[in-house]
C-alpha cells in the first residue's frame, strides 16, 4: 500500500520539536503520536490506523538528483520494514535523510532505519538479531 504522506509543515515541525528521535549514520528518524489518527482510520478504506511518513532531504545533500535517490531508498527501506517485521501505526513518522545516504547501499540504509525504529520501540516484533 502507499505512503501516507506528511504535507503540511506545521506537522513536520511539531515532530521535529515534540517528538522522540533517534539518529543514525544515514538517517534520522522522529516519531510523534498522531493526534488525528482515528479520523484518519474512519475516512480508511479497510478501516485501519496508518501512519503519516515525510521525508526530509535539504539542499545541503546535494541536487535533485542526489536528494530523489535519497527519498526513494529511505522510502523503501520503510517499505521493506513495514512488510516484514511490522511499524506500529497511528503515528506521525519523519525521517530525515543525512549525507551518507546519497551514496550508501539499500541494506545500510535499512539497517540504519530498523536500528532507529527498534530504539523508538516502534518495531511489531522486535528483531535483536539485525538490530
Amino acid at each position: 500500500m502507499k505512503l501516507t504522506a506528511i504535507r503540511e509543515n506545521h506537522l513536520y515541525r511539531k515532530a521535529y520539536q515534540g517528538g522522540r528521535r533517534a539518529a543514525a549514520a544515514n538517517l534520522c528518524v522522529y516519531i510523534l503520536r498522531d493526534k488525528k489518527s482515528n479520523v484518519l482510520k474512519k475516512a480508511h478504506p479497510e478501516k485501519k490506523l496508518i501512519n503519516r511518513v515525510g521525508i526530509a532531504a535539504s539542499k545541503k545533500l546535494g541536487g535533485a538528483v542526489e536528494r530523489n535517490r535519497a527519498k526513494r531508498v529511505i522510502r523503501e527501506a520503510y517499505r521493506l520494514i513495514d512488510a516484514g517485521i511490522g511499524i506500529k501505526k497511528g503515528n506521525l513518522i519523519v525521517i530525515a535523510a543525512r549525507n551518507p545516504s546519497t551514496v550508501s547501499k539499500m541494506q545500510d540504509v535499512k539497517r540504519d532505519l530498523q536500528y532507529c525504529l527498534n530504539r523508538l520501540d516502534m518495531l511489531e516484533k522486535h528483531d535483536t538479531a539485525d538490530a
